[in-house]
Parts: C-alpha cells; structure tokens; sequence
C-alpha cells in the first residue's frame, strides 16, 4: 500500500544504523552504471556550487567532489552522515550537513541541485515546497538534475510521478534539456530559463 506522507527521517535513520549500507551504493552495479551515467550528464566539466540532496554514505558525493569547487550534501540520517563524513575527510570543498529537506533548505544560490533517488519519497506538499526552493536558489542559468528508479514502491509518489509534480511546480522557470530513460530509471536535466 503507498505511503501518503513524506517519509520521515526515522525510517532512513533506522535503516542505515541496521545495514550500513542498504542500498548496497559501494558494491551494487546498478548504482555504479546509474552514477556513472549521472557524471556523464553534468551540464559541465566543472561546476561551482553543487547541492546534492540526499548524499546518503557520501558515495556519489565523492566522485562529485571532483567535480565542483563547492558541494554541499545533505541528508535526513546521522549514520549515514557519519559514513559519508569518513569516507569525505580529505575533501576540503565538501561540506555535509543534516537537514530534512524540502522543510529546511540551505541558504545561498546553486549552479546546480541533485535530487538522486530522493523526489518519489516526498509527498505532494512536499513536492511544492521543493519546486519553490529551486525556482528561488538555482542560480539564472544553473541546472536541476534528477535520477530516480523506476519501479512500483509504497513511497509516497512513483518517481515518474515525483518528477512529473515536481517539473509542474517549476512551470516555465526552467527549460528541459535531457529526458532520458534506462531500464530501471529515468534521468532528467533542467536548466533556469
């Protein structure tokens, strides 16, 4: 049965202090392939600020870190906080933080915000409230770029549903650049008209 609701903080908490690593993102091909395909599709070789929302255990946000000059992570989870500070500790343009994201945003402009695998656990009111945060702190010109799985869930929103509410909410703000769909996900590049 779907979930109605945004999905609290506690359920991710909750499933990195038992597995470490639930979504197996250091050891899983899929993951690879899909970050992989995510830094082919940055809009450019080297990006200034660079938010990525739902850093996880900081895997992705490592190979980002190379990419940006400054990248600010976020996520709901201590645990997975922890591991991704670790696995960053050399990283001086990296910056991790807890923060429940869409109700608490960071201050500051982006040239460019990743939603990875994080949209189609937010709720309708929480989908809005995300499309306000991006039509007000994506710099003129910066990007927006989404990728989430494809499959059925009892999250709250599917992801094609996820980025459907959330592309709707931003109307004519942004323009789309790369709509891109693989086997198990869908991958999407917006850019601030």
């Amino acid at each position: 049965m779907r979930r109605e609701r945004s999905i609290e903080p506690d359920w991710f908490e909750k499933l990195y202090a038992e597995k470490g690593d639930p979504w197996a993102f250091e050891t899983s091909p899929y993951e690879r392939a899909k970050y992989d395909h995510t830094l082919d599709r940055l809009p450019a070789e080297r990006i200034g600020d660079l938010l990525e929302v739902g850093c996880a255990n900081g895997v992705l946000t490592e190979r980002l870190a190379d990419r940006c000059d400054r990248l600010l992570g976020v996520d709901v989870s201590d645990t997975a906080l922890a591991a991704a500070r670790a696995r960053l500790k050399d990283k001086a343009n990296v910056k991790l933080e807890r923060m429940r994201f869409p109700a608490e945003v960071p201050d500051g402009a982006f040239d460019l915000v990743l939603l990875s695998e994080v949209a189609y656990y937010w709720d309708s009111d929480d989908l809005r409230r995300a499309a306000v945060f991006l039509a007000r702190s994506v710099q003129s010109g910066g990007h927006v770029l989404l990728v989430h799985w494809t499959g059925d869930t009892d999250y709250p929103k599917t992801g094609d549903e996820a980025v459907g509410e959330l592309r709707g909410g931003l109307k004519d703000s942004f323009v789309d650049v790369v709509t891109e769909r693989r086997d198990e996900y869908r991958l999407d590049l917006w850019q601030r008209s």
